[in-house]
């Protein structure tokens, strides 16, 4: 059988680890797909770039869309990254080519999947992308192929390495936000430009590329109702110990007689849980599906390693000449379908006001709550200091968004409220 020739565009961390692989463990990769997968060209922005590794007997490209163009190539591996530009030139110009396309590109497939998927089948080519999701964990294989006969009912879990491990070292040390993210910084695991880790777009980004495998939809990024952790304090932290509870930042899919509803946001989750357990930049996602249950999958969900294990595993289905559905299902039947009504959504609620410590107070927050039906389960008072403004903890039963919603503007605007409320989700899987 002929060589699976790749080309490779983008040398970066992952990318450098990448065409390592390809290179050193060749015999490996043939015994176990049947064929040899050859690196064949590159492309960098950076040609002389010290990357360990010898390309000296590799094609170089100074333009990464010319990689499509190119005899010696039978699939693109795309590694550049961003959602528009040179990556989404190159893949659109592989396709056109007749190029298969492996790519670990979130941001390209959550604004533009659908199309992309669109111009891969009209040739009949691949186009995988188990790298985009969750790093190492199996997610995308495990909703394209091993649950074929299952219907979703609801997926969720921690899609954002980042912020789990801010989530997890506040909990661990009470430190605060800011000096987490700037160690997390330090260490390699967010940004110099965190906003896109601790803001939820990741993690958004990613649930609409699930949810799409999930529930048949076409990809819908717009749909995803999102919010970061860059609220959540020390104190917020140590109120969900004391309530029995982990505070993580959840991405969360379900399916309903209105649509499919995908949610990004920090949640307090019972301690003991399994996802409660999950620390550090771990990702892990859960699966509740017929007739299947509910399943489990925890792994590391960023790195060099894991994403580039992830590369090369796509790179292994093509080799076997393995081709699926972008989506699983024909683009052409992949269509929008409402986003749910976020505001129908019932659950317990944790709220934190500032507020001024005087008599009455107290009464006149509860009573805001009572007007849209909420009712009080716990309150915890952050010592006292009368004329002073002091930290108030609320845990409620259960209401509906909507409900809770309308209850903090008004709070909100209350004369001894003196900063916008923080209200974390909290939930019971």
């Amino acid at each position: 059988m002929k060589p699976l020739r790749v080309g490779l565009a983008g040398l970066g961390t992952v990318g450098s680890y990448v065409a390592s692989l390809l290179l050193t463990r060749g015999a490996l990769l043939e015994e176990r797909t049947g064929r040899t997968i050859q690196l064949t060209a590159v492309s960098a922005r950076e040609r002389n770039r010290e990357r360990g590794i010898d390309l000296s007997g590799l094609a170089w490209c100074e333009d990464a869309v010319a990689l499509a163009a190119r005899d010696d190539v039978d699939v693109v591996v795309e590694l550049i990254g961003g959602a528009d530009g040179v990556a989404k030139s190159l893949v659109e110009a592989a396709f056109t080519a007749g190029k298969h396309v492996v790519t670990a590109n979130k941001a390209l497939i959550a604004h533009h999947g659908t199309s992309l998927a669109r111009a891969a089948e009209q040739k009949a080519l691949g186009f995988y992308y188990e790298a985009a999701v969750a790093g190492g964990i199996p997610i995308i294989k495990t909703l394209r192929e091993a649950l074929v006969v299952n219907e979703v009912k609801r997926l969720y879990g921690i899609l954002n390495g980042t912020c789990n491990y801010i989530l997890s070292q506040m909990a661990g040390t009470g430190r605060a936000f800011e000096d987490v993210l700037r160690e997390a910084q330090e260490l390699g695991y967010a940004e110099a430009d965190p906003a896109f880790d601790i803001e939820g777009t990741d993690a958004a980004h990613k649930l609409s590329i699930v949810a799409s495998l999930a529930f048949g939809s076409a990809v819908d990024f717009e749909a995803v109702s999102c919010e970061g952790i860059t609220r959540v304090s020390a104190l917020d932290i140590q109120a969900a110990r004391e309530l029995g509870f982990a505070i993580k930042l959840l991405a969360i899919a379900e399916g309903g007689g209105d649509g499919v509803r995908c949610r990004v946001h920090p949640a307090m989750v019972p301690v003991g849980t399994p996802i409660a357990d999950v620390g550090g930049a771990f990702n892990a996602v859960f699966i509740e599906a017929d007739p299947v249950g509910k399943l489990m999958l925890q792994g590391p969900g960023a790195g060099a390693g894991p994403t580039a294990s992830a590369v090369l595993s796509d790179l292994g289905d093509l080799a076997r000449s393995l081709l699926i559905p972008a989506f699983l299902r024909p683009a052409a039947s992949l269509h929008k379908v409402p986003g749910g009504d976020q505001r129908s959504r019932e659950g317990s609620f944790y709220l934190r006001f500032t507020a001024v410590d005087r008599p009455g107070v107290i009464a006149e927050i509860a009573r805001i709550l009572a007007v849209r039906g909420i009712s009080i389960e716990s309150i915890i008072q952050r010592g006292r200091d009368p004329g002073a403004a002091v930290q108030v903890v609320m845990v409620t039963h259960e209401t509906s968004e909507a409900s809770m919603a309308q209850a903090l503007q008004e709070i909100g605007m209350a004369n001894n409220v003196v900063e916008t409320p923080c209200m974390i989700r909290i939930e019971a899987f």
